[in-house]
């Protein structure tokens, strides 16, 4: 991807949510909710302070997040469909390696 978000936002890949319900039955793509996780694409270089100092944002790309429900712009860059966003929307950094949540993208990614 050839974009660099400004300052403080943040461009993330909205994790893939489940086709199916606990019950088994198959929900189509108009009635699913929008995950509210995903994964950090690229990061802007950080904002400024009140005396100019350069705060480096928390964030780093590869890392899974967790943000709010209508945190967001939604965008389309290079076919696909992204958000952007500024760090503060970002709730927290989910460490996927401790609790063994398995990625649904990279292994999407892994099978094509």
């Amino acid at each position: 991807m050839k974009f660099r978000p400004l300052h403080d936002r943040v461009v993330i890949r909205r994790a893939e949510g489940d086709t199916k319900s606990k019950g088994g039955i198959i929900i189509p793509d108009t009635a699913q909710e929008k995950p509210q996780e995903g994964e950090v694409i690229a990061v802007g270089s950080g904002a400024r302070d009140e005396s100019g100092a350069l705060i480096v944002p928390d964030v780093k790309a590869g890392d899974f997040i967790l943000f709010g429900k209508w945190s967001g712009t939604e965008v389309k860059i290079d076919g696909q469909d992204l958000l952007i966003m500024k760090e503060a929307d970002i709730m927290g950094i989910i460490d996927k390696s401790e609790i063994g949540i398995i990625d649904k993208t990279a292994a999407v990614k892994n099978a094509a």
